[in-house]
């Protein structure tokens, strides 16, 4: 089958005959494998069209008609393939019935152009459904592919249909050589890359998916978090220096509430609440994911809310910058005698593995307490710890069951 050949069939809907028993006849445009499907208007007793021949029979005078303007769309139909056959070099299905119907055909799109519109509907919906932290990403991820036309193509925008996956490969290529990002940051661009190339298809701006035959391999990351002899140790050493004991009791209290450094300097007294169990319970909302966090005050977590309540500022813990808190970690990790590199981004992780993982609560409750959006994230970064934590019941129980 030809498939550059245009298909022009009538047929009529079986399905939707009106009060006079009559149905539908519609016309289907099949060019380059795909079809368009449309109402002509006109409607026919069923026993009287004739499928083979394409019309009406036997001869009268609805019947007569019905074969005079049906022929007549016919005629148009090959006059828009004629036109769009002399004055565009690629076209479609769709783009004949637009023709047809003297309505503009859709516009060729650019990557950027499509990008664009993406990142202004994402900034509209900033605090609905997304966060700004989340525009900020889109608009680097849009400014490095822009980048990458201008260095490779030595153009200001490439066209949607024109994509294939050597652009991916070599864009790729160009962010981990000219770009300098590690294997995370390239994984992350591209991905967002290819959510505007699922734009793309969606609107029928290309015919097929570049991404099919592509892979960029998704790194993965270790989870860095400290141990419960860690921990112990972290809390049980004296400090000298008031800062230092500060800014080791705010990360302490992090690791019993995952608390993220954003959320940490926020608090205050109209977070804590008490919960429908009696206790204190922290409830705030997550900057990154703008997803509600309730999160019980474990007593240790307690303690130091207490002794730590910086009333002048109505803050309950005291306002340290994200550098210089890492800064002071850097220094207590060396003190105590933790050989890992200490951030304030660990505590949460602590708090998700040894506290709770560790512990036995369930993964969906971790989910909840961490305040991720979907649960296989959870999974996603945490399923080596569920792991161990099976191996190490595995084993238990075949001590138990050997004896």
């Amino acid at each position: 089958m030809n498939n550059n050949k245009l298909s022009v069939l009538f047929l009529i809907d079986r399905t939707k005959q009106n009060k006079q028993n009559k149905c539908p006849i519609k016309c289907r445009l099949t060019f380059k494998g795909k079809r368009k499907q449309f109402s002509t208007g006109f409607f026919i007793n069923p026993k009287d069209w004739k499928s083979k021949l394409q019309k009406g029979s036997p001869p009268n005078k609805n019947n007569n008609y019905i074969n005079t303007q049906l022929s007549l769309i016919k005629q148009q139909i090959n006059q828009a393939f004629l036109f769009l056959q002399v004055n565009n070099e690629q076209f479609d299905a769709e783009d004949i019935y637009l023709q047809l119907k003297g309505i503009t055909r859709k516009k060729d799109k650019t990557i950027l152009e499509v990008f664009q519109a993406h990142n202004d509907k994402v900034e509209k919906l900033i605090g609905k459904e997304y966060v700004l932290p989340t525009l900020w990403k889109y608009k680097q991820a849009k400014a490095l592919l822009k980048d990458f036309i201008s260095f490779h193509y030595k153009k200001n925008d490439f066209q949607f249909k024109d994509l294939e996956i050597s652009f991916i490969k070599e864009y790729e290529f160009y962010l981990k050589t000219e770009k300098k990002l590690a294997q995370s940051s390239t994984y992350k661009a591209i991905q967002r890359f290819k959510r505007i190339v699922k734009i793309g298809l969606s609107e029928g701006y290309l015919d097929k998916d570049p991404f099919v035959m592509y892979t960029c391999k998704n790194p993965k990351t270790q989870i860095v978090y400290l141990d419960s002899n860690e921990l112990a140790k972290l809390e049980e050493h004296s400090f000298a220096q008031t800062r230092l004991k500060q800014v080791r009791d705010m990360f302490i209290f992090c690791c019993y509430t995952g608390l993220a450094y954003a959320e940490m300097s926020a608090l205050s007294s109209e977070h804590v609440i008490d919960g429908f169990d009696g206790n204190k319970w922290i409830k705030i909302h997550r900057k990154k994911t703008n997803v509600k966090v309730s999160v019980p005050l474990l007593p240790k977590a307690l303690a130091i809310l207490t002794s730590q309540n910086n009333i002048s500022s109505n803050k309950l813990l005291p306002v340290i910058s994200n550098q210089k808190f890492n800064s002071f970690l850097k220094e207590i990790a060396e003190i105590v005698g933790i050989e890992k590199r200490l951030t304030h981004h660990i505590a949460r992780k602590t708090f998700a593995t040894t506290v709770l993982l560790y512990n036995d609560v369930p993964m969906e409750v971790v989910s909840e307490l961490l305040g991720h959006s979907k649960l296989d994230i959870t999974q996603k970064h945490y399923a080596k710890v569920v792991q161990k934590k099976v191996s190490e019941h595995i084993t238990l129980l075949a001590r138990k069951l050997d004896k």
